[in-house]
């Protein structure tokens, strides 16, 4: 349709009056242009119009655009044809572009970013591009566009220079928004994000969000400024960060006593404790208790008490220790007659039954050491060496200055008479002090890696276990000695099913350290052994840990697409790749692992898709598959008591009632699915899914990679590998306190995470919410926000241990 057919009265002088001014400009008379120009400005920026429709004059105007353009052309030549507000922008008048509107400022910087890389590659000077973004980015910020503003200083290399321009009214979107970008970036722009987001926090005091990308960073030495900072900020906030490294299990020497207690964990047991009595569930449960055996369908005369009964003692004990993890009290064991149980096992599963009383009185050092001093003094090899292992798994995530669990396990490290015991030590020592980075447990371990003459088992569980204490530490002595003795060991020593704890150890050295670990890769390739194939997955996996790098990811799906002839190489590496996919996208390929994987990628969050082709995997006809995805059901469901899961597992159990390996994998998932009675989690992240604790993360790979020669492991003698999961373990409360560490009872809101990065306003945070009274647990995918304004938490994120303060603004509502 033309034009003047929609035309109104009132609208044929605009039209008139635009085309004459178009026709001035093509005359010669060069002094009428100015004025003309000016002309048209204010016709263009006076003109009101609904935000849908175009305005009018720039209507009338469209079929005049080329001869405007020719008009421009024939004053000044220019190469710069196709970004043309840009051109114009900057050979025209340097005032306000935001006095044009939203929407051209939107397509200036989309130019800017075009033309910024076209003078890159030409190597030409970009100073005038730079200067004009950053006269539109205080627009952007103004105007709810933080996204905007911080995409078009990363597109010109200057996202270092925008904190001069946020305030106390945007710092908290732009922060927000970049660090739910990191995850997108190549290196170094992610670090470079981080550590911008990090000096805005702390420009406005924001100590836990500050020391939440500190964390991300990985900077000792910023997270130690931080948390002095925050000290002199105010004395409580410090006790709030403190509670945050406890969390993350980042060791640090203070001299105040009370913080200290904090950066040790030495609350977590009483708080816990009082949860638990809190939420009714303090009462010990039985494995019977758990297994419901009267809900199985079997057919009398076949119940499962027929099959191997040490073999079901040993699955029940493994239940009892899961279930009444860190309460302290179970009916089996640390009753007056426990060691009436312990007689019931065979040799390692003796070893398992003593260790257990480690995992029930998790957390709790005094009484814990107090219950099993008797044991230290066992006739019997295995229970030693199992009271041995309890030590170290009693002090996972807890410290102390008087260093129980190094004092007692250290003396056995360099016992060779005693095999059993030996062992449980290197790996109590692991669990113990996973990520504490102990130079002189360092020194008493590392021997032991270099020595030829250990056998593989020793060698590589004590490499597993420097792994755990110096996790994401890129240690250079540990890198140096594990790879010496790769190349040292003959190919029948590397081939034993030990030498993946020993590539393990090495991995864990760089978690989440990424390119880092590029020389250890080239090293390894030197080794002419399949296992160099096998570690070099590992540690490139470990490396990009949480990264959710894409590129990564593809080289992991490509390893796994190789056919290789199983009687010619060795495919393990294939399956370290598939748990690759998982670990570094935190999807789902060759099948023995996917269910692994799926296990690590959802643990503790048991999403219903994920658990559907977990439960198909599970009645396969390959027994290892059928009992890795058994045993990553309880992964996905770990301290959940998700209703559905244990449906299935009891579904399963009656299934599977003549398979002694299967049911025991499906006593062990469903010991995992009550874990603490359901308070206590194993998802690596935390503080709001933010921070990934390098230690969970070794604990899971500890036990995931055991699954991947189950029978030799965990089917065969090494079942107490289980326990490597201790250092996941952690309860998912939310516990509010007051000044003196008190418990202080608020009402919260409990609801669904949304995600409300780069959402205009103020989009509500949680969906779907109930509102309880603290302490509360928290799901995976949840999250906490005060139900009041009667106090003030001093943490960014409610979960864990959380400080209160009155808020002196708040007033009562009356009652009446």
């Amino acid at each position: 349709m033309e034009w003047g057919q929609q035309q109104s009265e009132e609208d044929l002088p605009l039209k008139n009056e635009l085309e004459m001014l178009v026709e001035r400009l093509k005359e010669g008379n060069v002094d009428l242009h100015r004025p003309t120009l000016e002309s048209l400005r204010t016709l263009i920026r006076t003109s009101t119009s609904s935000m849908t429709s175009v305005p009018k004059p720039l209507k009338f105007l469209r079929p005049h655009y080329a001869t405007i353009t020719e008009v421009y052309e024939s004053w000044s030549p220019s190469d710069n044809k196709n970004r043309d507000s840009l051109k114009f922008r900057l050979q025209g008048s340097s005032e306000d572009p935001g006095s044009w509107g939203h929407e051209y400022v939107r397509h200036l910087s989309s130019e800017i970013g075009q033309e910024y890389n076209h003078r890159q590659e030409n190597d030409m000077e970009s100073e005038d591009l730079i200067g004009l973004a950053l006269e539109i980015v205080p627009f952007f910020l103004k105007h709810n566009a933080e996204a905007d503003a911080i995409d078009l200083l990363l597109e010109l290399e200057i996202i270092d220079r925008i904190p001069q321009f946020v305030d106390e009214d945007t710092y908290a979107r732009v922060c927000r928004y970049m660090a739910s970008c990191v995850n997108l970036l190549v290196p170094p722009d992610d670090f470079l994000f981080l550590r911008t987001a990090h000096t805005i926090y702390r420009q406005h005091n924001k100590f836990t969000e500050a020391i939440t990308l500190a964390i991300r960073l990985g900077d000792r030495d910023l997270i130690r400024e931080d948390f002095d900072a925050a000290g002199e900020f105010d004395a409580l906030l410090q006790k709030q960060v403190g509670f945050l490294l406890a969390r993350q299990q980042m060791p640090m020497q203070i001299e105040d006593e009370d913080i200290q207690e904090i950066l040790n964990n030495t609350h977590l047991t009483k708080h816990f404790i009082a949860l638990a009595k809190e939420l009714d569930v303090f009462e010990p449960k039985t494995p019977e208790d758990i297994y419901k055996s009267h809900l199985e369908n079997i057919r009398p005369g076949f119940t499962s008490g027929t099959i191997d009964s040490a073999r079901q003692n040993l699955a029940s004990t493994f239940v009892n220790s899961f279930v009444n993890a860190g309460f302290g009290n179970d009916k089996l064991i640390t009753i007056e007659d426990g060691n009436d149980w312990i007689g019931r096992n065979k040799e390692h599963g003796m070893l398992s039954a003593a260790a257990s009383i480690g995992m029930i009185m998790l957390w709790d050092m005094d009484e814990g050491l107090i219950k099993l001093d008797k044991y230290l003094y066992s006739p019997d090899e295995y229970i030693k060496a199992g009271a041995l292992l309890a030590i170290g798994i009693v002090n996972t995530g807890v410290r102390n200055e008087n260093e129980p669990a190094y004092a007692l396990l250290s003396e056995y490290i360099n016992k060779t008479s005693n095999h059993q015991s030996r062992i449980c030590a290197i790996v109590g020592l692991g669990m113990a002090y996973a990520g504490s980075h102990r130079t002189d447990i360092l020194e008493l371990l590392l021997p032991l890696v270099s020595d030829t003459n250990l056998s593989m088992e020793i060698a590589s569980l004590a490499a597993l276990s420097l792994g755990m204490i110096f996790v994401g530490d890129c240690n250079g002595d540990i890198t140096s000695t594990i790879l010496q003795t790769m190349m040292e060991r003959d190919a029948t020593q590397l081939k034993e099913s030990w030498g993946r704890y020993m590539g393990l150890g090495l991995a864990l050295l760089y978690l989440g350290k990424q390119d880092a670990s590029d020389v250890t890769l080239e090293t390894l390739k030197a080794i002419d052994h399949p296992i160099s194939k096998q570690v070099g997955v590992l540690v490139e996996i470990c490396s990009f840990a949480g990264t959710g790098n894409v590129l990564k990811i593809q080289n992991m799906l490509h390893i796994c697409d190789d056919h290789l002839d199983k009687e010619k190489e060795d495919d393990l590496h294939q399956a370290f790749a598939v748990l690759g996919v998982a670990l570094i996208a935190m999807e789902p390929v060759i099948r023995r692992s996917v269910p692994l994987a799926l296990g690590l990628l959802c643990a503790s969050n048991p999403l219903l898709n994920v658990l559907e082709t977990l439960s198909k995997y599970s009645h396969d006809n390959d027994s290892d598959v059928a009992i890795n995805a058994i045993i990553a059901m309880g992964f996905v469901g770990a301290g959940t008591n998700n209703a559905r899961l244990a449906q299935m597992l009891r579904q399963l159990a009656s299934y599977y009632h003549k398979e002694p390996n299967c049911l025991f994998m499906v006593r062990i998932a469903q010991g995992l699915l009550h874990m603490g009675k359901g308070t206590i989690s194993i998802n690596p992240y935390h503080s709001d899914r933010q921070l990934m604790s390098p230690v969970a993360i070794a604990g899971l790979l500890a036990t995931i990679i055991s699954f991947t020669d189950a029978k030799t492991f965990i089917l065969g003698r090494y079942h107490w590998f289980l326990y490597f999961l201790v250092t996941a373990m952690y309860p998912r409360f939310l516990i509010t306190l007051d000044e003196n560490l008190n418990s202080l009872p608020v009402t919260v809101r409990v609801g669904q995470a949304v995600d409300v990065v780069g959402q205009a306003g103020r989009p509500k945070t949680i969906t779907g919410f109930q509102t309880n009274s603290t302490p509360v647990l928290l799901a995976h995918s949840e999250r906490a926000e005060l139900a009041t304004e009667e106090h003030i938490a001093l943490s960014h994120v409610l979960e864990g241990f959380v400080f209160l303060k009155k808020n002196p603004d708040f007033m009562e509502e009356d009652k009446d």
